[in-house]
């Protein structure tokens, strides 16, 4: 049997999945190339498929509404009529996505030969940081096995570091791009809390998270420069978590919109007496930074070479303790 290929596209209703498709298939060129597409579409937005357009691409569509309809059954019987050699599929927003990537028992069973090739969320910039905050566990769904996240309908007031930010908590992986109200890719800089052409670089407890996640993605931005922070040092002493002699990881937990996000960003540190900086401490950190190769990013990112270490005083309360993303 031959491999059927599954482009999933996810996001929320009217975030521009049909849209998206339609200009993949037809704009874009995509379905010059197909004998019989299909897209099968899980919920009923307000953009509509041209059909005169698909038959010029041999692709046609067809309507899941329901989730218990979703099956391996169903699927099996519109792969029998329509014999797609590439299936694109417009999830529905309010449906979990989990097990179509669940490759154990529990997963979702896809028919023989279908795989999941590539998949694309869409978000609508202007409601995002509302459904994030309103429907975490929704938006998280649809964005957290994307390998490309499309922020459409940005202006010149989008928030992009702190989208980046967000999505980069939860899906490190992901590529993302920033798309005009017209459609136009938005490729400029993105505009950051802090100095980036200093040799030395003084980060805040309100920049440390966009900091954190900007280095984490472009590290050679910040070879050779001096970073200054506040940090909670994580060096256990015992136990699984025990670190390398000559290592700790200074950071700092990090919150996203709510308290289930809350998470720990600390990146790898070389000082050989890293025995003597006590797990759990706060310190002031002074170190250089270098775009190095190191086994716990799998290749090339920053470590942290300590220039001081000041003991520092414990933030007053919890929520002082976090950083944000904003």
């Amino acid at each position: 049997m031959s491999e059927v290929p599954i482009y999933f596209f996810s996001g929320f209703m009217d975030s521009g999945k049909t849209t998206l498709i339609a200009e993949t298939l037809i704009n874009d060129g995509f379905g010059e190339d197909l004998d019989s597409g299909l897209i099968i579409r899980c919920e009923d937005g307000d953009e509509e498929y041209d059909d005169k357009k698909l038959e010029r691409v041999h692709t046609k569509v067809v309507t899941i509404e329901n989730k218990e309809d979703f099956t391996t059954e169903n699927l099996e019987k519109l792969e029998a009529v329509y014999e797609p050699d590439a299936v694109f599929i417009e999830w529905n927003g309010t449906w979990e996505t989990d097990a179509l990537y669940d490759d154990s028992e529990n997963g979702f069973k896809w028919p023989e030969g279908w795989m999941i090739v590539q998949s694309l969320a869409t978000v609508d910039a202007t409601t995002f940081e509302m459904y994030l905050l309103n429907m975490r566990k929704m938006m998280l769904q649809q964005l957290q096995h994307a390998e490309v996240i499309i922020f459409n309908r940005c202006t010149k007031t989008t928030k992009k570091s702190k989208f980046r930010g967000a999505v980069k908590s939860f899906n490190r992986p992901a590529q993302i791009v920033y798309e005009r109200e017209d459609g136009s890719i938005d490729d400029s800089p993105e505009e950051l809390p802090f100095d980036i052409t200093k040799d030395e670089i003084d980060i805040t407890d309100a920049d440390y998270a966009i900091w954190f996640m900007d280095c984490m993605d472009h590290p050679e931005k910040y070879d050779g420069k001096t970073i200054s922070f506040k940090a909670l040092v994580y060096n256990p002493t015992e136990g699984k978590g025990k670190l390398k002699p000559g290592t700790f990881v200074p950071g700092r937990f990090a919150m996203t919109c709510c308290v289930e996000d809350i998470q720990f960003l600390g990146m790898k540190c070389k000082y050989k007496d890293a025995a003597d900086v006590k797990h759990k401490s706060w310190i002031q950190l002074k170190a250089r930074l270098k775009n190095e190769f190191a086994k716990e990013y799998r290749g090339k990112g920053p470590v942290l070479y300590p220039i001081s270490i000041e003991p520092a005083e414990k933030p007053a309360t919890k929520e002082e303790e976090l950083v944000y993303f904003n």
